[in-house]
């Protein structure tokens, strides 16, 4: 096992009886949806396997958990947030300037955004161009003019003569979603760019551009389902028609209710979002404020746990649950930069 004992030892090391001076004695985390059921899992076993409470864990959406985090430092506010993105340098900053100088950044895996439908209905085969079209506010003009209009289209056919003549109806998470944020700049803006002009506006106009690849059609096409992600599973059991987006472990969760649509020609897999083939795939993280290791009972331990070969080896229970693992040098190197309590600068 190249995991070394070392970094665990570090962080199990500190006393179960270290003085809680602020009065609270369990770990709040905040954060990502598609982390969510990950960090559950890992609190389960901290729990079990410690002498410590399991740590709360709060399902608000990537950008909601970095509001609630970067507030302020003290027991009012989160230990941990979890992100299915990386922080944005302006969420960083407004950590700082609310007193949480100290973030430690932590990659604990990948995952794979899919657009899935019910097993009723066909398997759905996508471009990332077809997503673009099916779900921008604004696309570029049938005629071929380089003109942008609003979106005029009512079906998936109407997008690509290849898919269905089905209504585009798209169930999907909210702004405040690292999914949302993730699908946008991988789906979207690698749809966007197979458009010569529009990929030219991001020297000239950056602002722009990213209005144009990032910018979701609001009339009705795109449904915001909230940061549940089990709901829009249940919706899809509803409507057949309908496709929705979320990460790839509550596909492994529902495979007998969903499947997962081709994007460029490729199924979502466990080893197709490992190796990078599959086009929608992106990195998980949890942050955690230093200040409050040594004041929160247990925080660098159940960091520990995420990290440890029971969570996240070979045979690790996150991988049951659908994470996509680090490798085991980047497990090695993770684990050390966490443990050792790494300030994250940007």
């Amino acid at each position: 096992m190249k995991f070394s004992k070392l970094v665990l030892a570090a962080a199990l090391s500190a006393s179960v009886t270290q003085a809680n001076a602020a009065g609270r004695d369990t770990i709040n985390i905040v954060g990502s949806s598609t982390v969510y059921p990950f960090a559950t899992s890992v609190a389960e076993a901290f729990g079990k396997k410690s002498n410590f409470n399991t740590p709360k864990i709060e399902s608000t959406g990537s950008g909601g958990g970095m509001k609630l985090f970067c507030a302020e430092t003290g027991v009012s506010s989160p230990d941990v947030t979890n992100a299915s993105r990386r922080i944005k340098k302006s969420e960083l900053e407004m950590c700082h300037e609310n007193g949480v100088k100290e973030v430690v950044e932590a990659l604990v895996g990948y995952d794979g955004i899919v657009i899935a439908n019910s097993l009723d209905t066909p398997a759905f085969e996508l471009s990332l161009k077809d997503l673009y079209l099916a779900l921008a506010k604004d696309v570029p003009a049938a005629d071929g003019s380089e003109a942008l209009v609003a979106n005029p289209y009512e079906t998936w056919a109407e997008v690509n003569s290849n898919l269905p003549a089905t209504k585009i109806e798209v169930l999907g998470p909210p702004p405040t979603s690292g999914t949302r944020d993730a699908f946008v700049e991988l789906a979207m803006e690698g749809g966007c760019n197979q458009y010569d002009f529009i990929k030219t506006m991001k020297k000239a106009d950056k602002k722009q551009y990213k209005s144009v690849c990032h910018t979701i059609r609001e009339d009705g096409s795109y449904i915001e389902a909230g940061e549940n992600d089990n709901l829009i599973v249940q919706k899809l059991e509803k409507n057949p028609d309908a496709l929705g987006i979320f990460g790839f472990s509550f596909l492994e969760e529902n495979s007998d209710k969903v499947k997962g649509a081709l994007v460029e020609g490729v199924t979502p897999e466990f080893e197709t979002i490992a190796d990078g083939s599959y086009p929608i795939s992106r990195p998980l993280y949890f942050y955690m404020k230093a200040a409050h290791v040594g004041t929160i009972p247990g925080l660098q331990e159940f960091a520990a746990e995420f990290f440890s070969e029971d969570a996240m080896g070979e045979d690790g229970y996150l991988l049951d649950k659908g994470l996509i693992p680090l490798s085991d040098e980047e497990r090695e190197e993770w684990a050390e930069q966490v443990m050792g309590l790494s300030n994250l600068s940007m």
